[in-house]
């Protein structure tokens, strides 16, 4: 695993940087204006690489969304990875989310392949099939998920801090996407979905799934 805890994301920190640093000169050369859109600028790369703790629920058995946002979808279709049907939870982040992505549920990272593609609006469900996506599917005995991580219309850089092998907790960082994007999640056959189309989570907290009964 390659990502360490920070409030701020690594991977924002260069963009960070150079806005601060554009923001300055134009403040030195009384450029008014351009140093007020430059403090914006800086202020919303500073709040979209943000990385605050979060804290799972009690009960261990709880699957937690993967990412901040917004429910788009829930129902059915084909795992990409196993080809077999699920049931499937996808969730819109738009820029002002965090979009640092988290584990589901515990399990031990068995395949990740990252697909190249176009950069549909990540709404869509065809984003799904055609954007710029990163598959990873997390085993945890004869369970199993699968997280796909969609870039979108604007994103264009998805990061993948976990490698094959790592054993995640629930709800650990494993990755981001940069401005704006998607998470899918594949749920395992004894899980159904605790949440509805319209609801906002909150990556690493929000109940997703639960164990049927």
């Amino acid at each position: 695993m390659k990502k360490s805890h920070a409030q701020l994301c690594p991977e924002g920190l260069p963009y960070i940087g150079v806005f601060a640093f554009a923001t300055l000169v134009f403040a030195l050369l009384e450029w008014g204006f351009l140093a007020f859109c430059g403090l914006v600028v800086t202020v919303l790369a500073v709040n979209f690489f943000r990385d605050p703790e979060r804290v799972p629920p009690y009960d261990p058995d709880v699957a937690v969304a993967p990412a901040d946002g917004k429910v788009i979808r829930v129902g059915q279709a084909e795992d990409p990875i196993t080809r077999e049907p699920r049931t499937v939870i996808c969730i819109f982040m738009n820029v002002f989310d965090v979009h640092v992505n988290r584990a589901p549920a515990p399990g031990s990272v068995t395949r990740i392949e990252y697909i190249p593609g176009t950069f549909f609006n990540a709404s869509l469900d065809k984003a799904s099939q055609d954007n710029e996506r990163c598959m990873l599917r997390l085993e945890d005995g004869e369970r199993s998920w699968t997280v796909v991580q969609i870039a979108g219309l604007v994103a264009r850089r998805i990061v993948t801090w976990a490698d094959k092998g790592d054993a995640l907790t629930r709800g650990q960082r494993f990755g981001m996407i940069k401005f704006g994007s998607r998470v899918d999640v594949y749920l395992p056959h004894d899980y159904e979905p605790c949440i509805a189309e319209g609801e906002r989570t909150v990556a690493g907290q929000t109940p997703l799934a639960r164990p049927r009964r």
